[in-house]
């Protein structure tokens, strides 16, 4: 496997975001992340050339904290994030857009309510599985950190971080790494194949939306 960082300004975020809301029909239903990740997904998809038959998956995770009633404090110290999967055909994914991809991992994720977090918690007691990375089925891509992460506001003696990386360790095929970037924009860390990597590089839908930085 191998590594890249996909950035995204501000303003490439909030064109993809209008984008993704226009071809639906909607003002502003998807969020700013989802028509990144969408657009990100597509293009993995793409440069991977699958059959138009094929299954394949985006894992999200969703922070439960917000969703609970009453809700959890921001600063709960335990585990309180799910996954949320959207499954699709390859051919409906690349063909439909970027909106209507979008617009299924909003409604995923509007799925997540409190009733659901508290079914989700219950049934996990009676069956306890533990998630890694190295689960995820073929052509699944699954995300972790967050870009509402305050990771440059830490500051350990040397000033503010200059970029904030995951370091080398749970590297596996298809995992995501979202960090916040100056200014507003949104850091992808890949963790693909070297060859997926390179196709990307070269898709200019794609490539139209990312900065080097």
């Amino acid at each position: 496997m191998k590594e890249r960082i996909f950035h995204f300004t501000k303003e490439k975020i909030a064109e993809l975001k209008a984008k993704a809301n226009a071809e639906i029909g909607m003002t502003n239903r998807v969020s700013s992340l989802q028509a990144v990740l969408t657009h990100f997904w597509r293009s993995v998809i793409r440069s991977q050339n699958l059959d138009p038959n094929q299954k394949v998956s985006f894992n999200l995770l969703i922070g439960a904290r917000t969703r609970l009633q009453p809700p959890l404090p921001e600063n709960y110290f335990g585990n309180a994030v799910l996954v949320g999967t959207v499954t699709v055909k390859a051919g409906d994914l690349l063909e439909g857009g970027l909106g209507h991809a979008a617009w299924e991992m909003n409604k995923m994720v509007a799925l997540h309510t409190g009733e659901k977090v508290r079914s989700l918690l219950e049934s996990w007691v009676e069956s306890p599985r533990i998630l890694t990375f190295g689960s995820l089925t073929s052509n699944a891509l699954g995300t972790s950190s967050s870009p509402r992460f305050n990771v440059y506001g830490n500051d350990f003696g040397w000033g503010r971080p200059v970029a904030v990386r995951s370091g080398s360790a749970n590297k596996t095929n298809g995992k995501v790494t979202v960090f916040p970037a100056a200014e507003g924009g949104i850091d992808i860390e890949a963790c693909l194949p070297p060859e997926t990597l390179k196709a990307m590089g070269n898709d200019s839908e794609f490539m139209d939306a990312v900065t080097s930085n």
